[in-house]
């Protein structure tokens, strides 16, 4: 139903998943009125980040937004460091346990406490789960530790972080490798709203409705889920802002030891560093942004443009399938393909398809596994078998593979805290809530951006229908002057993060901030794709403090 700019999930996770069966918008908000229920207000957010900065001064370090000191009980804390033991499943299980580091070194986990409210500092506080991989002897002199956000939101850094630790082992030779859990994440207090036997229900249900009746449907399965959410997690809904987890990320440097901030995020990860740096920017250190998030978009503009990032994506899946040796399961060119897949979700619509797991494919299962195969050049062949199970044999076991990575379902059937989590912080931060009227006027939009993904985009900004919580803002605050200079990469590509995010995010940050790298290249984030120019920028910056030219581009 939604593809918010999901953290990526490692090929390796999935192909051990298929290997044993076979033996990833986002979006709340509306001009028009929703019915919501009547709580107290959240401040609301601001239309550019010009305008944030003017109505909004940074908050000093060490301080809430209200400009209260943090108490010596939180910034003197000293994290106790211990052996990490495995994933649960509110983080994702698939990964499994973290391989040690190259030489023997063994990952470390501890808890960091934070305000749950930093208008009440000295009151109630979350566990904030953090892991970290110690420097690496030899490298040179320790620069201090970085802190990875690998995006969502909703992602879980903890189970993230080693599953990708072979892409940053460079990195390590100067830096301690931190990420965590965001507040309302994995063990950081994660969100659950339904039982693993309801979602399974939710995530498989018509989210592309034909009638009154099918609409209604619709939003009476939001409304059970915001309710859902309100009875497990009500008193946490309020503060699972992206503010909040900039502030949480500002006590973490203090915490770790750090002067500045040095900062690795990736998709939804960027606008959380964007904020950080729009309320700190002081204290930004050497930070890279990499799959781009458009600031300037609000939640309607914002699921469009990843319509169309999908969509552009597939169509250059199609390029590759039709043009190879091998015969492309859904035709013999893009066109071809692109009916052949459109009247298969027509198809999977009218009447869902068995897989050999006794589930069933359904439409927007089936979306949603296409969707998470565009995220990576390296499933594409994924892509391709699902297709072809589908097509040929009405198996559709491989594509509800891929649709369970984009909800976190993990193999023995339990959920992670993804999905739940990405709605209530995308519900926490947007203001906007969607409305059947308003959803139907975008719809010939969305579908002519998209014929494939653009209706169930659409229907996806029905997510914050109900919620019981208002939001934050209209459009996140990322106005940095003052800040370091911050590399922003970005893939022509790039499905979820569509490009022209980069170009955005440079604007919004302010002259003489943004530094923009483009890759032209596949896949959702430039430095997991090995290519030498990306890394000889990031690395330069990172590992030397060597900012590269603005408008570097990468083939």
């Amino acid at each position: 139903m939604r593809h918010s700019r999901s953290p990526r999930r490692p090929v390796a996770a999935l192909a051990a998943a298929l290997m044993v069966t076979a033996a990833v918008t986002s979006g709340c908000g509306s001009e028009e009125p929703d019915r919501t229920r009547k709580t107290e207000a959240r401040p609301s957010g601001r239309s550019s980040a010009a305008s944030a900065a003017a109505s909004r001064a940074p908050a000093p370090s060490g301080s809430t937004s209200a400009g209260q000191s943090l108490p010596d009980a939180l910034t003197r804390q000293q994290p106790r460091w211990s052996p990490c033991p495995a994933p649960n499943a509110a983080q994702g299980t698939d990964t499994g346990s973290p391989a040690p580091l190259p030489g023997g070194d063994r990952w470390e986990c501890a808890k960091l406490k934070v305000p749950l409210d930093y208008s009440e500092p000295g009151g109630r506080t979350l566990g904030i789960e953090m892991i970290r991989a110690a420097e690496r002897p030899g490298g040179g002199k320790r620069i201090g530790s970085l802190v990875f956000n690998f995006g969502g939101p909703g992602g879980s850094g903890v189970a993230a972080l080693p599953a990708f630790a072979d892409e940053y082992e460079t990195l390590r030779g100067r830096y301690d490798l931190v990420s965590f859990d965001p507040r309302g994440v994995g063990r950081s207090e994660g969100v659950r709203c339904l039982s693993d036997k309801r979602l399974d229900a939710y995530f498989a249900a018509d989210w592309t409705p034909d009638t009154s009746a099918e609409e209604r449907s619709l939003f009476a399965r939001q409304e059970s889920f915001a309710e859902g959410c309100e009875k497990r997690a009500g008193d946490l809904l309020p503060h699972l802002t992206t503010e909040n987890t900039a502030r949480d990320m500002d006590l973490m440097r203090q915490v770790l030891g750090d002067r500045k901030l040095h900062y690795f995020g990736i998709s939804y990860g960027t606008e959380l560093g964007g904020v950080y740096a729009h309320l700190y920017p002081e204290k930004v250190g050497r930070a890279v942004f990499d799959a781009v998030v458009d600031p300037a978009s609000n939640p309607a503009q914002g699921s469009l443009g990843q319509a169309g990032g999908f969509q552009k994506a597939l169509d250059n899946y199609l390029d590759r399938c039709t043009s190879g040796e091998e015969e492309c399961p859904v035709g013999d060119d893009p066109a071809e393909g692109r009916e052949r897949i459109t009247e298969l979700l027509a198809d999977l619509d009218a009447e869902p398809m068995p897989t050999d797991s006794g589930r069933k494919l359904t439409e927007s299962l089936a979306e949603g596994g296409i969707a998470q195969a565009l995220y990576s050049e390296e499933t594409w062949d994924l892509l391709t078998q699902g297709l072809e199970e589908a097509v040929a044999d009405s198996n559709g076991s491989t594509l509800l593979l891929l649709a369970d990575a984009l909800n976190g379902r993990n193999q023995d059937g339990t959920y992670s805290t993804l999905q739940s989590s990405l709605t209530a912080i995308s519900c926490a931060d947007n203001e906007q809530r969607y409305g059947t009227g308003a959803i139907k006027n975008r719809l010939p939009d969305f579908a002519e951006t998209s014929p494939v993904f653009g209706p169930m985009s659409a229907w996806g900004l029905a997510s914050c229908h109900d919620w019981p919580v208002h939001g934050r803002w209209r459009t996140p605050p990322v106005s940095a002057a003052g800040s370091d200079p911050i590399l922003l990469v970005g893939t022509t590509g790039d499905p979820a993060t569509p490009y022209g995010g980069t170009r955005a995010m440079q604007r919004e940050l302010g002259d003489g901030v943004g530094v923009e790298v483009t890759y032209r290249g596949e896949g959702h984030g430039a430095y997991d794709s090995r290519n030498s120019c990306v890394r000889k920028a990031v690395d330069g910056y990172l590992l030397r403090g060597r900012v590269p030219r603005n408008g570097t581009d990468c083939s």
